[in-house]
């Protein structure tokens, strides 16, 4: 894989990147690589997600799951 120097950046578009970055739970780098590659082929490569980074979403706070009602519990009959 090639690498790539980006110079003569301003400030707040390097603000804007890391802070994206943070809200998706990954590095600057990832971010800015990821955006450029959606930029280059938008259809090519689907910005998927892992599993990890799936399961990771999930676990942060202000997720709300619904939880089922409770029913009774049944007692089983053993024929005494």
């Amino acid at each position: 894989m090639a690498s790539l120097t980006i110079r003569k950046l301003p400030d707040d578009i390097k603000q804007s990147l890391r802070e994206r970055a943070a809200k998706n739970g990954r590095s600057l780098e990832d971010e800015a690589r990821r955006a450029l590659i959606a930029l280059v082929r938008p259809n090519k490569e689907p910005n998927r997600k892992s599993i990890g980074e799936m399961l990771f979403e999930m676990s942060r706070p202000g997720i709300d799951l619904p939880i089922p009602p409770r029913s009774r519990a049944r007692i089983p009959d053993l024929g005494e």
